[in-house]
């Protein structure tokens, strides 16, 4: 008989008939307890009455506790100097630890009580370690992950479906331990939906979309009937990806597979039309929503944000004030985003101030950079230098490398120069920063000092993101970097680049050079912007779609000046809808003319 047993029988043997009866009734009031102060009350009680030893009574008070999230209050009680340690249980540890692992900023004391449970000689079992495994998971910390898999192992509790299950998401939820997630996925010998999600949301949360979406496909195939859990994972990852065909039948799946669609389902199908270029069915999702939400608002402003339609994305904020519905941090996020989009900068400047002044809501960071970005766009870059120093908050580094591309943009190289300098001094590791300086050097010609800085980012192992671009064609994700050659039918793609540069130049079209930003002749840097990313996937999708029909392609960074004059004109000359999203918007060029109206 354990530490455990033996206290318990001790205890059932001193517990006369008389404290059995108060034993209930402190359980009674326990059961409903429903404010601190009624538990302080209890607490008093408990010990007036000396049970403070009782561990049932104890496992209780616990439970009430972290139900009312004062879980700092009932381990006070528990571990303080007159408590018996030799009454604490399994039961007791685990229900502390699962009330750390629940709190976000709480999640290492669920494993310091966890250690504690283990120094007292209280053994763990299986119920323990999905709550030990999940703080893990919570704090994502790999080696910290490997150890407790390792007395996971110890105690054999290895075959439980539940550890397995808390296994595989908290690897998937610790940088580099996707692998081994997959590993103890693999070696399950059954498999449930919970299972299914954790791997897939594992993938997910790592940006490997694509790995998400096949798995799915994987478990279709197995039979195992998806949760909300897993829909809403793989809309993210639909999300991610651009995959507008995939996010559909995933929608067509949902409206045949499950009775009632949650609202936390249709804000992510919304989500995930928005942002694969669909702005319109998401509007219409939105508009036939029961139980519309502050996130379902939040969602289609953003959407039509993004879209360049800031004058109907403030309309619907308008609309949502006129609801009844209170703006919260995130919606002013969207609204911003929207007039610096479109240029709507003293309609932006009103909202600014009223978020403080109108309800009270303290600007964060996220919309500072709103605004600087906003008077950045609309070419106000010295204004936006003097808004950030004047900003009660400091700036972070994102802020700073939207002034100097803003900068880069409107010819104060100087000023960028200098920025630049000052964040590579802050942020020694940071390859964006020497990326910048390289391409200011590379504007003032000064080519021996842009030579330098690569020479620095090789020598501390830095290397510059490559621009690269998805396409989803017959459900299959395809990717393209500048210049790729990988593709089986690459011979057939730059004929099809050829045709469109004879067609483009016949046009009119003249290629943007300036966007080369190398010591090259100008036939070389015409080769060079002929091989952009997004040309190549426009190519492919010439090749491989019927004529007349929607091109649609993702982009991981900012759309050149180049690509962007260029898809206009194979817009019209093609007669194509290509709708094109970069790292910043949507852009939907049709007939010769692209809807950010060139102000992106």
């Amino acid at each position: 008989m354990n530490i455990a047993l033996k206290a318990k029988s001790r205890l059932q043997c001193k517990i006369p008939i008389h404290d059995r009866a108060a034993e209930q009734s402190c359980l009674a009031l326990l059961q409903s307890c429903n404010s601190l102060p009624k538990l302080a009350q209890i607490h008093s009680r408990i010990l007036k009455l000396g049970l403070l030893n009782n561990p049932l009574v104890l496992t209780k008070f616990t439970a009430t506790s972290s139900d009312l999230n004062a879980i700092d209050y009932a381990t006070s009680v528990i571990f303080s100097p007159e408590s018996d340690t030799l009454l604490y249980d399994t039961f007791l540890f685990n229900t502390i630890i699962r009330a750390y692992a629940q709190i976000n900023n709480l999640k290492t004391n669920s494993i310091e009580c966890y250690n504690l449970m283990l120094e007292y000689g209280v053994s763990p079992n299986k119920f323990t370690y999905p709550f030990v495994l999940k703080a893990c998971a919570g704090i994502g910390d790999l080696n910290l992950g490997k150890s407790v898999h390792g007395a996971v192992l110890k105690f054999q509790f290895g075959d439980d479906i539940h550890v397995q299950n808390t296994l595989v998401h908290m690897y998937g939820s610790c940088e580099g331990g996707i692998e081994l997630g997959r590993k103890v996925f693999d070696e399950m010998s059954e498999r449930d939906s919970v299972s299914w999600s954790a791997m897939i949301g594992g993938y997910a949360r790592l940006g490997l979309s694509t790995d998400a979406i096949d798995l799915f496909r994987q478990m279709q195939i197995s039979g195992v009937c998806p949760d909300e859990i897993t829909m809403v994972t793989v809309l993210s990852a639909c999300t991610d990806l651009g995959a507008l065909e995939v996010g559909k039948w995933v929608e067509s799946f949902i409206e045949k597979q499950m009775v009632n669609r949650s609202v936390g389902l249709c804000n992510a199908l919304i989500d995930m039309f928005a942002k694969c270029g669909d702005i319109d069915k998401a509007l219409k999702l939105f508009r036939s929503m029961n139980g519309i939400t502050i996130v379902s608002w939040t969602s289609v402003i953003a959407g039509l944000a993004m879209h360049g339609r800031g004058l109907e994305a403030v309309a619907l904020f308008e609309e949502m004030l006129e609801a009844g519905v209170p703006p919260d941090d995130v919606a002013f996020v969207g609204l911003l985003s929207a007039c610096s989009h479109c240029g709507l900068v003293d309609k932006g400047r009103e909202y600014f101030d009223s978020m403080k002044n109108d309800f009270g809501i303290i600007p964060k960071i996220e919309h500072y950079g709103c605004m600087v970005d906003m008077l950045c766009r609309s070419g106000r870059v010295k204004e936006a230098h003097e808004f950030i120093q004047k900003m009660p908050i400091e700036a972070n580094p994102i802020i700073w490398r939207t002034l100097i591309s803003a900068c880069c943009a409107r010819g104060e190289l100087k000023l960028a120069e200098s920025i630049t300098k000052r964040l590579i001094g802050n942020e020694p590791m940071h390859e964006s920063n020497y990326v910048l300086l390289s391409h200011i050097y590379a504007k003032l010609l000064r080519w021996e000092k842009k030579t330098k800085i690569r020479e620095v980012m090789d020598k501390r192992g830095m290397k510059k993101i490559p621009g690269s671009t998805l396409i989803e064609l017959d459900n299959e994700i395809y990717e393209f970097v500048c210049g790729d050659k990988s593709h089986h039918q690459s011979k057939e793609i730059y004929e099809m680049l050829d045709e469109m540069g004879r067609k483009m130049k016949k046009a009119g079209y003249v290629p943007t050079t300036s966007e080369v930003l190398l010591d090259i002749n100008e036939e070389d840097k015409e080769d060079a912007l002929n091989k952009h990313s997004e040309k190549l996937a426009i190519a492919f999708a010439l090749l491989k779609t019927p004529p007349g029909t929607p091109i649609r392609i993702v982009k991981n960074l900012r759309v050149c000046n180049d690509c962007h004059s260029a898809t206009k004109f194979i817009s019209k000359i093609y007669n194509r809808e290509i709708v094109v999203r970069d790292r910043h918007r949507f852009h939907h060029f049709k007939d010769g003319s692209c809807s950010c109206r060139d102000f992106w």
